[in-house]
């Protein structure tokens, strides 16, 4: 690879950081023709964007990087690694759990993670990733909760509407 060669693919990854803040990097290595096709697959179903790269264009794009700091992601950088990119913080951690059970095989390993600001090193820290609920489901959950007790109160008002209403229609009757 010539060195103009090298400054284009390191200028492509520095782009593809800055565009995101959704970053996984991931080791794929072992994994044998067929079921890297699969994943690359899933990854594309699921919006995600994925493709290995050297380590060392890596940690130059990720030096590169402004206005994001990448930090201990860096220390992750030895063997092969496959840069996965999401808009959805937890959709890629959740596609390697499920790929996992559905390959019975321990790869793709998590290295680490850029989540909005936040890094997470270790395969370890996967169920966590997986566990983070996005912004849309958060949303939902806040609207959900404020929607509950204004029901309850227009429930209340209505089934107390039709006591009031049954309480003076007995009472008219007994004057009568």
């Amino acid at each position: 690879m010539t060195r103009a060669e090298k400054e284009q693919q390191i200028a492509e990854i520095s782009e593809v950081l800055a565009n995101y803040d959704v970053v996984y990097l991931a080791d794929t290595s072992e994994l044998d023709a067929e079921t890297t096709s699969l994943l690359r697959r899933e990854c594309f179903k699921n919006d995600i964007s994925v493709r290995v790269v050297k380590n060392t264009l890596l940690r130059i794009a990720i030096e590169r990087a402004e206005g994001k700091n990448f930090g201990p992601l860096t220390e992750t950088l030895k063997g092969q690694t496959s840069l996965m990119t999401s808009s959805v913080g937890n959709v890629p951690a959740k596609l390697i759990k499920d790929f996992r059970k559905k390959s019975k095989s321990e790869r793709p390993i998590l290295k680490g993670a850029y989540i909005e600001e936040a890094c997470f090193i270790g395969n370890d820290q996967l169920e966590a990733l997986a566990n983070i609920k996005s912004k849309e489901e958060l949303l939902g959950e806040i609207i959900g909760l404020l929607q509950s007790p204004a029901k309850n109160v227009i429930s209340a008002l209505k089934s107390g509407g039709n006591t009031i209403a049954g309480l003076v229609k007995t009472l008219q009757e007994r004057e009568a």
